[in-house]
């Protein structure tokens, strides 16, 4: 029982670190503090729907992006659209609502001109007290290990995540034809030397970078650098997979690295949700009479059912029932699907034009409501076209991970509407995972808003 109370005090989950945590709330804390000081300057009174706006903005856009590392020009154009995006989705709401008349006009537009301001004041003096602050504590490291592997940890302690750190150099043992090229030049002796110039040189942190076939080396490596007080840090070569979300975990003081999960668990997933929920809800109130139009159009255009039921793979690969407005003549839902393609003599010619508008897909609002969608994700291929391509695609499956979109990252880049080759499903499998790894609530907003352009001005769909 000692040793394994020992053994779960000697392994945690590292804690946020202080800059990640401020920037998790500076942004949504200015955006309410600024509204807060215009409504106060303004002589207005701090009524309930203010205080309805507040935890409205705080919760959209809680946590706050860190942009204390990223160029002025790129953070600030950055913030500054994540900024325009929130008013247009706060807009629509009020429109919805029809809840603009509680608020005074004066008071909405020097709130939208006066938070990005602060925002920029606020990012400027938080970078440059982060740089003051790693100048004072600069930490010397080496890299043990000269292949590829450290050679990426070399990159990442340059960047600006790792600032700070002065890199000192390379140590491995190991044959020329086994090391970087890069990493070679820059190669400080064999592990043999690596204890004395820890001591000689006061080296703060020591990254191991060695295959795992190498544990001997590794045990015998740490009983020689023990009497240091270097921090140590085990890198492990996970860059052959693709890693979604990866993290340590703590299962009953196990520890375990995730590299593939989720990004909607804990407070994300009921952001998610939550962000779903209420957009659905506008969204729906907004598009009835849209709606109601193109259900007449379908009845009237073509024999059939209004609406067409098909099976997807939703979350976690469990079959779902999508709706979609009716825009053929068959409703095909076997084991053998043909993609809708152009001129497509199924299509009817009104069910093109829904196609091309994606009016088509109005009802899957609903199954955002249900909680078998999201607004924001991967779409959702038919059941057979699944089973075709988890064959054929390298972690197609992954992007199962979450739940299925209405629209989603790879629509947004130019991969809408018919997947006719393997390469062009293989780009929209990237794209669906590159949105898993980054996944934010900004992200959705900013996908949500592109798409709305895309509907009135892309031609590329049918």
């Amino acid at each position: 029982m000692l040793q394994d109370r020992d053994y779960k005090r000697r392994f945690y989950s590292a804690p946020q670190s202080i800059e990640s945590l401020i920037a998790a709330f500076m942004e949504p804390s200015i955006i309410v503090l600024c509204l807060l000081a215009v409504n106060s300057y303004s002589g207005e009174p701090v009524l309930r729907s203010t205080l309805t706006l507040c935890l409205l903005v705080f919760a959209l856009t809680f946590p706050g992006r860190s942009r204390f590392g990223e160029h002025p020009i790129s953070a600030g154009l950055d913030m500054l659209g994540s900024w325009l995006i929130l008013l247009l989705i706060l807009a629509l709401c009020a429109y919805a609502t029809n809840s603009l008349r509680y608020f005074e006009t004066k008071v909405l537009l020097w709130w939208a001109g006066f938070t990005p301001l602060c925002q920029s004041i606020a990012i400027e003096t938080g970078r440059r007290i982060s740089n003051s602050y790693a100048a004072k504590v600069r930490r010397t490291a080496v890299i043990v290990g000269a292949g590829t592997l450290g050679a990426k940890v070399e990159r990442a302690l340059h960047e600006g995540n790792a600032k700070g750190k002065d890199f000192l150099g390379f140590f491995d043992d190991r044959f020329n034809d086994r090391q970087d090229p890069a990493a070679n030049r820059k190669l400080l002796g064999n592990l043999t030397r690596l204890s004395d110039f820890v001591r000689a040189h006061n080296v703060r942190e020591i990254y191991i970078t060695l295959p795992l076939g190498s544990q001997p080396r590794i045990v015998e490596l740490l009983e020689q650098i023990q009497g240091t007080t270097a921090s140590l840090y085990f890198v492990p070569d996970v860059f052959g997979i693709s890693i979604i979300q990866g993290r340590l975990q703590d299962i009953n003081g196990v520890p375990v690295v995730g590299i593939c999960e989720t990004p909607f668990t804990g407070t994300n997933g009921l952001a998610k949700r939550v962000s779903d929920v209420v957009l659905s809800c506008l969204i729906l109130l907004l598009i009835a009479p849209v709606m109601l139009a193109v259900a007449i159009g379908v009845k009237v255009s073509s024999p059939g059912a209004i609406i067409f039921r098909q099976r997807r793979n939703g979350l976690d690969g469990e079959e779902i029932i999508v709706y979609k407005f009716r825009s053929m003549r068959a409703e095909e839902d076997g084991k053998d699907i043909k993609q809708a393609t152009k001129d497509d003599l199924r299509v009817t010619r009104f069910g093109a034009f829904i196609r091309r508008s994606s009016l088509d897909e109005l009802p899957q609002f609903i199954n955002v409501l249900q909680g078998r969608m999201s607004i924001v994700g991967p779409r959702p291929h038919a059941v057979a076209h699944n089973e075709e391509y988890r064959q054929l695609i390298k972690a197609y499956m992954v992007r199962h991970k979450v739940k299925p979109g209405i629209t989603g990252w790879a629509q947004i880049n130019g991969l809408r509407g018919e997947t006719d080759t393997i390469e062009k499903m293989k780009a929209r499998v990237e794209y669906d995972l590159e949105y898993l790894r980054n996944w934010s609530l900004a992200l959705d907003l900013q996908i949500i808003v592109r798409t709305a352009g895309l509907v009135i001005f892309d031609r590329h769909a049918f």
